[in-house]
């Protein structure tokens, strides 16, 4: 959260606000062959949760299904909060869901996958 929240300079600096508004122009998940074509921000908001994915699927904690739960959820109050302090001048995006949620469930792949393989062990 604190990379997603953290003011922008010019929010700092020349008291820049965002207009408050919400982006709803890419709603699906970008095909594999297209990231390397896009900007940065797609795939820096993919890597963010996948490391918060594989933290979950290696847990072993009754709570598991919450912990999934408030990580789906985290996505949107990231970008909700984007559109309510436009002070921060972030940008809502439901595209930055979209990818937040593809890395999450990477993530969740992967540390299943560990946690299989250590399981074995």
């Amino acid at each position: 959260m604190a990379a997603t929240l953290t003011p922008l300079e010019a929010a700092i600096g020349s008291g820049v606000v965002s207009d408050g508004t919400c982006d709803f122009s890419r709603g699906g998940v970008l095909p594999l062959l297209d990231l390397p074509l896009t900007s940065d921000d797609p795939v820096l908001n993919i890597a963010l949760f996948v490391p918060l994915g594989i933290s979950i699927g290696l847990s072993r904690s009754p709570h598991r299904t919450s912990l999934i739960v408030a990580a789906i959820a985290l996505p949107f109050g990231i970008e909700l909060a984007q559109l309510i302090l436009p002070v921060l001048d972030r940008s809502c995006e439901a595209a930055d869901i979209v990818d937040n949620l593809t890395g999450l469930g990477l993530g969740l792949v992967v540390g299943g996958i560990m946690a299989s393989a250590l399981s074995r062990d």
